[in-house]
This record gives C-alpha cells, structure tokens and sequence, in this order.
C-alpha cells in the first residue's frame, strides 16, 4: 500500500498507482470521481512511504505519523478544523501526535497538508499505515536463531 499511495507535486489530493507505461505512470485520484490520469516523468512523484517530517532528533517517515494520528483519532477523520484553525491551534494538535517536530522547519501548511492526507485515506478505507513495517519486525520475531 506504501508504495502505490502518491503525491504529485502541483496536484492536489493524493493518488492510486494503476499501473506503468512506458515513459509515465497511470494514476486514479483518491477523491469521490477516481479520475485515471498519467504521470509523466517530468512530474515530481513522490511516493508516501518516502516522505519524512522533521523532528529535533531524526525525521519521522509520514507513516509512523500518520499511524499515530489514527490512533488518536480512533480510525475516524481529524476532528480539529484545519483549514481554519489558527496557527497555535494547529501546532498544539500536532505536538499531540508528534511531541518533538521542529517547530522552525515544520510550517503550518505541512500540518495541513498531513491532515487532509489523513482525511482522504480514512475516506478510502486506508488506515493500515505500518503493515509492512510490523510484518518486517514479526517474521524477524519468528525466525529461529542459528
């Protein structure tokens, strides 16, 4: 799921890999129309599970956060107004979720940003941010030391 979920740069929303072409890449937007449309090479994708938010130790890939804001959230869509809330308003919501993102690097369209993300996963049914992250950790757990 990591791998398919993609953000184009210059378009809003996010988008399903469908499949690839030759020189670009067939995509289907993540909203209520499901449009199929190409990405071409000179498009700036970005796959979701390659994104990272500054913190003030290491970055923190976009999964571990957004894994987190579901469990805050219980499965539903972010219950603050992020698209009206005051600056303040959305830093304080985001230092519940991610205690110690860089307040200097971090600006408050990345909070935004990560929030209608959010918003339009749950919408699609995609909530299971870490799978391939925890499958990784549990098949080491099992495997017999030699």
């Amino acid at each position: 799921m990591q791998q398919t979920i993609l953000s184009i740069a210059g378009k809003p929303g996010l988008f399903k890999l469908v499949s690839r072409g030759r020189a670009n890449l067939i995509v289907e937007s993540l909203d209520e129309q499901h449009k199929r449309m190409p990405a071409f090479s000179t498009d700036r994708v970005t796959s979701l599970s390659d994104i990272a938010m500054y913190t003030d130790a290491e970055d923190v890939p976009l999964m571990k956060i957004l894994a987190s804001l579901r469990d805050k959230e219980q499965g539903k869509e972010v219950s603050i107004n992020y698209k009206k809330a005051s600056s303040k308003e959305l830093r304080d919501y985001f230092a519940e979720i991610l205690p110690d993102f860089d307040r200097d690097r971090v600006h408050d369209s990345d909070i935004k940003k990560l929030f209608q993300w959010y918003n339009i996963l749950v919408k699609n049914g995609i909530t299971d941010f870490e799978d391939e992250e925890k499958k990784e950790e549990e098949e080491k757990k099992e495997e017999p030391a030699k």
